[in-house]
């Protein structure tokens, strides 16, 4: 069986589970969706490629396909373009025209940061959810980018654990104690982080604490129904 056919039975299966009574000519928008990726497959097969350039070819599509660049980016005037959303007081925010989740923060003072916000996710080690959230600027703080800047394919992992502390500000929200606990890097390394959140009742937001005071908080954890 030739890749291309055996490609066209797996999107039939598809479809069949999708909608099994999709008469192949209807719009019906799952199967659109298998349909679409596997004419894109097969431009690939009929471009009489070998093994090798195949899966170069393959890997190229896959980076566009996640928006990631095809080459480095170099930190030059004519790829950024001012955010007015984001920039504040002491800074000025630009947006790469190349990679728009990539953002320059160029201070007063004179000092660069670099802060991808495509980079990284965080996962509830008890719910397995994933969202995306403050922890993501700890990854900037331990694996700052430095240019020029060539986004891995996979993404750093920060795995965190929420929870109401009773007795304290936030119990009417859904969580007011955080544990930022390790990360995967995209190397797949595990790398200890170990730090801890609460909730400030004066700025409304969370605020670092101790490892004594996170784990005070979590002798008062509330039970969840």
């Amino acid at each position: 069986m030739k890749v291309s056919e055996w490609a066209e039975n797996e999107v039939k299966l598809a479809c069949k589970r999708e909608n099994p009574d999709w008469d192949g000519k209807s719009f019906d928008y799952g199967c659109s969706c298998y349909q679409n990726a596997l004419d894109a497959y097969k431009v690939i097969c009929e471009a009489g490629h070998s093994g090798f350039s195949y899966g170069i070819t393959r890997n190229i599509l896959i980076r566009l396909l996640n928006e990631l660049p095809l080459t480095p980016i170099e930190d030059t005037e004519d790829i950024w373009d001012k955010s007015v959303l984001c920039s504040q007081d002491d800074y000025n925010s630009y947006q790469c025209k190349r990679m728009s989740s990539l953002f320059k923060n160029v201070y007063n003072d004179g000092k660069v940061t670099y802060h991808d916000i495509s980079r990284s996710y965080c996962i509830d080690v008890k719910t397995g959810l994933t969202y995306q959230g403050s922890p993501t600027n700890l990854i900037d703080e331990m694996f700052p980018i430095i240019m020029p800047y060539n986004p891995p394919a996979n993404k750093y992992k920060i795995y965190t654990e929420e929870f109401i502390a009773e007795g304290y500000t936030g119990d009417q929200t859904d969580f007011n104690t955080r544990a930022v606990l390790y990360c995967l890097t995209p190397e797949g390394e595990k790398v200890e982080i170990n730090r801890y959140y609460a909730d400030d009742k004066d700025t409304f937001r969370m605020k670092e604490i101790s490892k004594g005071e996170y784990l005070e908080r979590l002798k008062h954890r509330k039970e969840e129904k």
